[in-house]
């Protein structure tokens, strides 16, 4: 594989990255990773819009929060998707101050070429919010493992997908870290 173009990986000096995002992030990562050969390690944290599609009733639970965001919508949404767990104080009053800035529509496209995830030789742990109600965890698990049979998936019960990253930060911590830190595994076929 060459690189459609440097990227940051090379902007940075950089010969090999590890890259990992959360969301949408994962999207991203998950997409630079098929364009590029510097990507080392692939740590997609529930990724959405990468091996299967959202719940019809997250959607549109959503969207009054995106046609008209208001901080009482990101709340209410933020605390429906959670099943009321408590965040940070700090977390989502950030994200409802956010509610009043203009929206830059975010790039977005399809999911992936099944036909380039399997020719994917990244290693790829996928971690899953086992609550999550943006998509369904156990479809998203399938659907990778059809077309990423290397991948290491990893379900964390009772986390929501927005509260991933609150609720089990240390099991991410620890996962993520050992998978970045272990030695590169033989490619796949």
């Amino acid at each position: 594989m060459h690189d459609a173009h440097p990227g940051p990986t090379l902007a940075l000096g950089l010969e090999r990255t590890a890259l990992a995002g959360h969301s949408y992030g994962a999207w991203i990562a998950l997409h630079h990773a098929l364009a590029s050969s510097r990507v080392d390690r692939l740590a997609l944290l529930d990724p959405t819009g990468c091996f299967a599609g959202y719940r019809p009733g997250y959607l549109l639970r959503a969207l009054p929060m995106f046609l008209a965001p208001t901080p009482a919508r990101v709340r209410s949404f933020l605390n429906w998707e959670s099943r009321g767990a408590r965040f940070d104080p700090a977390w989502p009053a950030l994200q409802e101050a956010a509610a009043g800035f203009e929206k830059a529509r975010p790039v977005t496209g399809p999911r992936p070429d099944a036909a380039a995830l399997r020719d994917l030789r990244t290693p790829v742990l996928l971690v899953l919010a086992g609550g999550s109600r943006a998509h369904d965890t156990a479809r998203v698990a399938a659907a990778a493992a059809r077309v990423l049979p290397h991948a290491e998936v990893s379900v964390l019960p009772g986390t929501g997908h927005h509260g991933l990253h609150h609720f089990a930060a240390h099991e991410i911590n620890e996962k993520v870290g050992a998978f970045i830190g272990s030695p590169r595994r033989a490619e796949g076929p």
